[in-house]
């Protein structure tokens, strides 16, 4: 191999990985902001777990955080958490998953 060909692998593994720990962020910050949102619901541990799968499962529909604010917003206009709100936590949830998924990787 090359020289060229070493890098252009390094850079495909490298940008490989950084897609990796991204999508694992992602779902992460979601876990945390779905328990953050059950408990806001006064939903129980067992409804916490689920509720949190449901709102990382709310991700995979389409690229972006809309799709997740969407479900947020609806979810929580009954308890007063507003979209703004709900976008504060998801940017204090993603500080916490990237130090949590950095530290366990």
């Amino acid at each position: 191999m090359t020289t060229f060909d070493d890098r252009e692998n390094a850079y495909e593994a490298k940008f490989a990985h950084d897609a990796e720990t991204e999508f694992k962020v992602a779902a992460r910050r979601d876990k945390l902001v779905g328990l953050w949102a059950a408990e806001k619901l006064g939903l129980d541990a067992v409804e916490a777990e689920t509720y949190a799968k449901q709102v990382i499962l709310s991700d995979l529909e389409e690229p972006g955080d809309e799709d997740v604010i969407r479900k947020l917003v609806a979810d929580l206009a009954g308890v007063g958490i507003d979209e703004a709100a709900i976008r504060a936590a998801l940017a204090e949830h993603e500080v916490v998953a990237r130090q949590q998924i950095m530290a366990a990787g």
